[in-house]
């Protein structure tokens, strides 16, 4: 037996490889307890910083990347203590074997580091969306959807420079000799950029938020999302745009949920052929039709004397109220108004005009 364990294979003793095979199958079938126990440890840490976190929410998201990180960390610190065969180590282009598996086992470990940190950054997010899901406001919560897209894009960029490192690569004569390389980029991405400092300006200087009606360039809707480039708005005709968040900073917005009225507009063109005295009815009874307790101010008034009528402004408010509301309440009116000039034998510029056709027929 003891012969058996000390027979070389692939220049190592059999009881290496049993050693190595054990502590790896140790990890794999316990791999769920020993994640659970070490994301324990971590949510103990956790909670002392952010109070009221669900332990089994923390579980379900860090538990399994960190399952895995240690089972690749175990295997790879268990593999390294084998000894690589001497007859293995060909040459491949500039590389040698051994050097190529080192390098997987790295790269392999960086990318269940970061799955790993990713995870983490979801839940801290999931945690901070929770609080501020307690607070009326909505800029709480687009604020931490963006830093936790914004920090995501950070680590992927730490994550591919650990790769490089990982393959040899100076990072740091890397990156001074593409300084060059990275202004002329940084010119090319400009517009990008003007993007990303734009949405910095939006969440602090605060001119909409998440679930704002707004218009800008034409554009009227809901403000559903505000990324790092470009902030969505969902249109009354229900279609999805993507307006620069450039354009948002740099043009005349309005933010129509911060209105504190509505107002609608009626213009009449009277015909000339009404009295004076008729005139003077209809105005008196259209401000009492407007007497209504969702019109909080009104106003009609004859506005202009034109040489074939007389231009009347009928205008009210209202309170912020939904738009299918506030149409209904205008139709409602523009038939109350319509009516009354029914019963005055009120017709509107052009509605009795006749048109004569004239002419001397040649034989």
């Amino acid at each position: 037996m003891d012969e058996f364990l000390n027979d070389s294979v692939f220049d190592n003793p059999v009881w290496k490889y049993l050693v190595v095979i054990g502590v790896i199958l140790f990890v794999f079938i316990l791999k769920r307890v020993i994640s659970r126990y070490f994301a324990g440890l971590i949510y103990a840490v956790v909670k002392h910083i952010f109070k009221g976190v669900d332990k089994r929410s923390f579980s379900d998201l860090v538990a399994k990347p960190l399952g895995v990180f240690l089972l690749i960390l175990v295997a790879i610190i268990a593999l390294y203590k084998l000894t690589f065969p001497g007859y293995w180590d060909i040459g491949i282009y500039k590389y040698n074997l051994k050097d190529i598996v080192h390098t997987a086992g790295t790269l392999i470990l960086i990318i269940s580091f970061i799955w790993l940190l990713l995870r983490m950054i979801d839940f801290i997010a999931l945690i901070l969306e929770r609080k501020a899901d307690l607070t009326a406001s909505q800029t709480d919560n687009q604020l931490i959807i963006f830093f936790k897209d914004f920090f995501k894009v950070v680590l992927g960029v730490i994550g591919i420079l650990m790769i490089l490192k990982a393959f040899g690569f100076n990072i740091s004569s890397l990156i001074t000799g593409l300084s060059i390389a990275t202004a002329a980029i940084a010119l090319s991405l400009r517009e990008s950029l003007e993007n990303l400092i734009a949405s910095f300006i939006i969440f602090f200087d605060k001119p909409f938020s998440v679930g704002d009606l707004v218009h800008v360039q034409q554009v009227t809707g809901t403000v559903e999302k505000i990324g790092l480039r470009s902030t969505r708005i969902r249109t009354d005709q229900k279609t999805y745009v993507s307006v620069p968040n450039k354009q948002m900073v740099d043009s005349i917005l309005d933010n129509l949920s911060l209105r504190t009225q509505r107002k609608a507009e009626i213009r009449l063109e009277i015909d000339v052929g009404v009295s004076t005295e008729t005139l003077n009815k209809f105005i008196d009874a259209a401000k009492t039709k407007l007497l209504h307790p969702q019109i909080e101010g009104s106003s009609v008034f004859l506005t202009e004397i034109k040489s074939n009528s007389f231009l009347i402004s009928v205008d009210f408010f209202t309170a912020p109220i939904s738009v299918p509301e506030f149409n209904k309440l205008k139709q409602q009116k523009s038939l109350e108004i319509l009516k009354t000039m029914e019963e005055l034998k009120i017709d509107l510029a052009g509605a009795n005009k006749e048109v004569r056709i004239s002419g001397k027929l040649e034989q």
